[in-house]
This record gives C-alpha cells, structure tokens and sequence, in this order.
C-alpha cells in the first residue's frame, strides 16, 4: 500500500509545478532580454540586436564622469548591509530571549512599545533623525546611515526572535541550570542552536532590507564617497544630460546579483522558518 501511495503523490503534484512554471515564465523571460540589452547593439525600431557590445558594463573597469567608482559603491553597500545585518542579530538575539524567558518590570509595555516603533514607517522620521545625526556630528557617514537602519529595523527582530524563543521547551534549559550551567552559557549553547532558523532567516531579511534601502542613505548620506548601490543606480535617472538606459539596466542587473546569491544560499533555512525548538 505504501508504495502504491507514494507515486500517487508524486503524480498529484505536477499540476502545481506546472502552473507555478506558466505563471514565472513571463518574469523569467523579462529578465533574459534584459540581460540580453545589456550585451548587445539593437536599434530602437529592431526587434532582433545587430551586434555584440560589453559597452553598457563599461562602469566595471572605469569611473563615469560625476559619479562615483561602483567598486567603492558596491564596498559601501556591502558594509551598510553587513553591519545593520550584524547589529539587528545580535540586539534581537538578546532581547527577544529576555523577553520570552525573564520576567522583566514593564514587560508588557516594553513589547507595546516596541510594536509602536514598528508601526512609524522610516520617512516620518527622517527630519528628526536628520537633525539628531547632524548634531552629533554623524550625517553623510556611513555609521549614521547604519545606526539609524538598524534601529528601526530592531523592532520586528525582536519580535521574530521571541517568537522562535517561545517555542524551544523549558526542559533544555533546565537540564542546562541542573547541569550547573550559567544562564548565559545555557542560552549560548542550548538555546541558540535552537532557533537557528530564525537567525538565520532574521539575517537575510535584514541583510536584504540593507541592501535594497534607498531613502536612509539618499538623505543621510548623500556623499559619493558614502554612496551605496540604491543611490548610485537613481543617478542615472537624474542624469538628463548622460542619460543612457542600457547601462541603466546593467548596473541594475549587478545590482540584482547579490540578492540571488543570498537566496541561493539561505533558501533553505526560509523553508525551515517555522521549524522551532525540539526536545532533541
């Protein structure tokens, strides 16, 4: 009977695959022609390309004029990414495990509280946050730029991370404290491990958000030697006079690169997003 059962599920789930590869063709395509603009010659009245160029990735080995070098720009976007990415992880780690597991004064509020700060999207905020930066000396500088990204995007962190905290069972940690373990030891080594999933998937949202943020650093950080990727791609629009759209979408496709390399690579911790703690 099992083996009778098994290729039935198999055969019932090829519709499923069918439709989900119908629907992202389209998608799939767009992308290869936008490739495609980005390699070749094509007249705007042609259909076919007429030739051969890597004119339009000519951003790669020599600086535009105006704008910035891309390989400091791309460095700038991956510290930006990486330090927000860094700084959310660990306050998150922390405070959602306090959170779940310590019976701190003002419980209750402090997680209203942090729901509010969530609820403010980060454009209501940037006159004040502009002003406080340029105060203490932090505006146009990429650890401004990075505090205020990572503290705005503290708030769901927290709240993922207690989540995942509240689905490990206590009995790990009490066989820890019988052990004779600290509690700082007990969370480092036993509950930690537990909630990898949602580090792990925490980290790629976070990265994702830093690396896809464009109005933090537009205002904040203007600067082309603090320029990331998000704000060196807007150029071009702005550029009426050195307008040129295929290189547009070139940098937009390097751009992309990295995001597809994230997902890749952290895919399957997505997919074990809800997998939470075990009695092991």
């Amino acid at each position: 009977m099992a083996e009778r059962s098994q290729p039935s599920a198999n055969y019932s789930s090829w519709p499923v695959f069918s439709a989900l590869t119908i629907v992202s063709l389209p998608l799939l395509l767009m992308y290869v022609y936008l490739f495609l603009d980005t390699v070749t010659v094509k007249q705007p009245d042609a259909l076919l390309p007429s030739g051969f160029t890597v004119n339009h990735w000519r951003f790669l080995w020599q600086t535009t004029a105006g704008k910035a070098n891309i390989w400091q720009v791309t460095v700038n976007t991956l510290l930006f990414s990486a330090c927000t990415t860094s700084l959310v992880l660990l306050v998150s780690s922390m405070a959602g495990y306090v959170l779940s597991r310590l019976n701190v004064p003002a419980r209750g509020f402090f997680l209203a509280g942090v729901m509010v700060l969530h609820a403010f999207p980060s454009v209501t905020l940037i006159i004040a946050i502009f002003i406080v930066l340029q105060m203490i000396g932090l505006y146009n500088s990429l650890i401004g730029v990075i505090l205020v990204k990572a503290a705005i995007d503290l708030p769901l962190g927290i709240w993922l991370m207690k989540g995942f905290y509240d689905t490990v069972p206590w009995e790990i940690e009490m066989a820890g404290v019988v052990d004779g373990a600290s509690r700082f030891r007990v969370w480092k080594s036993l509950v930690l491990p537990q909630v990898k999933p949602g580090i792990m998937a925490l980290g790629l949202f976070s990265f994702l958000s830093g690396w896809g943020e464009f109005i933090l650093p537009q205002v904040l950080a203007p600067g082309n030697d603090v320029q990331v990727l998000s704000v060196y791609l807007a150029g071009f629009l702005a550029d009426d006079n050195n307008y040129d759209f295929n290189m547009f979408k070139a940098v937009g496709l390097f751009y992309l690169v990295p995001v597809l390399i994230a997902y890749a690579l952290f895919n399957k911790y997505l997919m074990n997003i809800y997998g939470g703690g075990s009695k092991g």
